[in-house]
């Protein structure tokens, strides 16, 4: 069959000829005349079978029969994603390049005004997504009073994006008498409600079963858990049969984290998802497209809009946990009796859903082993580790250090303790002894060598008296009265009396030879070791050292 059997007008005969297009694709076979008589169409087919041209032709020949005036809104097709909005408005450029057919797209993440002003110049063929849409039907810039063709495209994808609503509010706006057209790459239950719901009496078009794999796509899996995931993945990039390889996970985060492990191991790939902008989608998209990029990573709401012809690998990082999407997944390979490989990954966790899948295809999907270790690192690779190497010392270098220990810092242990004020007025007899302890510890032998002597008129230290002795207090006494208690106190004869009885017991007890290197300073010089002992050699008997001098 050729596209001039379907009686299509020579206008889009022309352009589908430029296009490349020899014989309708088996749904353009079965549903453009349907579309062309008017009737309501429901049509479940796998992507990348051409039913987008089994809408868009027929529309455009419905839509150049007749011209309504103001230009008005005759056709909506409604989709899930801005790619996939971009990727049909082309085609409507595209088909209808020879007819007088105006058509522009509009969707979220970026802004409206340049799409307004598309609308106001009026528009025959409208396609958007559901968010946009409801935003400027509410601002009175989309009036769908005039609507002659409902589209619904990938409707089971716009359920499982939760869209359902959105979809509701934009069927509320339609006219009743219009026609509607449904197509899904997979049909559920809840899609065949829909149907029931919104189709009247439809054609049915059917092109394979709904879970029918492309018999050029060879498949296989690989269990793997989260950390060899990663390893493997490179590994299988590296292959020089992967052309082009378009990795699917599950989150938007999965996403992201996998384009930085292919980064740190010099593989260049580029991510696209709902949280990227969407200048950002459309230059991954272009190059990927275009050859430049060799990977991209995918949510599957973000690859609906992704059609890549020639696309050699599909991998499946992670297994999606509807077995219908792996049909969908899967399908972007393979296309117009191109050979195509999709590889998956399964993690333990991720066998039940394995099991689904084999299930629903009512096929088992091969088990292939993973390679025991990757090729070597190239120049780039070992470029790239080196430099993560060195990031990684630099954040360690300059990351805080712990705080050291102050039990060796007395200011530190002061502010401890409750502040150099608090300290100040602690006894220091205790703390100068501490101090003079660990001076004589750290130099023994100049002071054994050279004892020091007191200044002149001076006492020495073995004279003076315990600075405990000097500060009693009493209760409910401060400093300065205690000070001045102690001065007056120091000079009457019971005080001196004390004095002299506690150092003639502090000697008597003491061992002298300890005292020729402590840092007391001796009370009286002698010329021989043998005067020092016949000074000392009575006990309490030996003339007292204050009184002799």
């Amino acid at each position: 069959m050729t596209f001039s059997e379907l009686h299509l007008i020579p206008a889009l005969l022309r352009a589908v000829e430029e296009a490349g297009y020899r014989e309708p694709s088996p749904i353009q076979q079965q549903a453009i005349g349907p579309v062309l008589a008017g009737r309501d169409l429901l049509g479940c087919a796998q992507t990348g079978t051409g039913k987008t041209a089994a809408f868009a032709l027929p529309i455009l020949q419905r839509l150049a029969a007749s011209r309504a005036p103001g230009r008005p809104i005759r056709a909506l097709i409604l989709t899930p994603t801005r790619e996939l909005a971009l990727q049909i408005d082309e085609s409507f450029a595209l088909y209808g390049k020879y007819l007088p057919i105006a058509h522009t797209v509009i969707f979220g993440g970026v802004g409206q005004a340049p799409q307004v002003a598309a609308l106001q110049r009026g528009v025959d063929v409208l396609t958007a997504t559901p968010g946009r849409l409801n935003d400027l039907i509410g601002q009175g810039y989309v009036k769908l009073a005039q609507l002659e063709v409902f589209v619904l495209d990938e409707a089971d994808r716009m359920l499982d994006m939760g869209f359902v609503h959105d979809v509701r509010r934009v069927i509320a706006q339609l006219p009743a008498k219009r026609q509607n057209l449904l197509f899904s790459a997979t049909m559920p239950a809840e899609i065949e409600q829909l149907a029931d719901s919104l189709l009247h009496r439809p054609a049915k078009v059917m092109v394979t079963p709904p879970a029918t794999m492309v018999e050029a796509i060879r498949q296989g899996v690989f269990f793997a858990e989260k950390a060899e995931k990663k390893r493997l993945l490179p590994q299988l990039l590296r292959d020089g049969r992967v052309e082009s390889a378009l990795v699917f996970t599950r989150t938007k985060h999965g996403a992201n984290r996998v384009v930085t492990d292919l980064a740190r191991a010099g593989i260049e790939a580029m991510a696209i998802h709902g949280n990227k902008s969407q200048t950002a989608r459309q230059t991954a998209l272009s190059r990927f497209k275009a050859g430049e990029l060799k990977v991209l990573v995918a949510t599957d709401i973000a690859a609906r809009g992704i059609d890549v012809s020639g696309l050699s690998h599909v991998i499946n990082y992670d297994l999606p946990n509807v077995p219908e999407t792996y049909v969908h997944r899967i399908g972007r390979t393979g296309r117009a009796g191109r050979a195509g490989v999709a590889l998956s990954f399964c993690s333990e966790e991720e066998k039940p859903y394995l099991q689904d899948i084999e299930r629903l295809t009512k096929r088992k999907v091969p088990v292939l082993r993973a390679p025991a270790q990757g090729p070597a690192l190239s120049e780039t690779e070992q470029e790239g580790a080196v430099m993560m190497e060195e990031n990684r010392t630099s954040e360690t270098s300059q990351a805080p250090r712990p705080a050291q220990d102050d039990g060796q810092n007395p200011a530190k242990r002061r502010r401890r303790r409750g502040g150099r004020r608090h300290n100040k007025n602690r006894a220091e007899g205790a703390a100068q002894a501490v101090e003079k302890a660990a001076g004589a510890q750290e130099k023994p032998a100049r002071s054994a060598e050279k004892p020091a002597q007191p200044a002149p008129g001076r006492a020495s230290r073995a004279e003076r008296p315990a600075r405990a002795e000097k500060s009693e207090a009493k209760p409910g006494e401060g400093r300065r009265s205690r000070s001045r208690r102690t001065r007056a106190e120091a000079d009457t004869p019971e005080r001196a009396a004390q004095k002299r009885a506690a150092q003639r017991r502090e000697f008597s007890e003491e061992d002298h030879s300890i005292q020729l290197i402590s840092r007391r300073a001796p009370a009286q010089k002698f010329a021989s070791f043998e005067e020092y002992m016949k000074a000392h050699g009575g006990g309490e008997e030996a003339a007292d050292p204050v009184e002799n001098e």
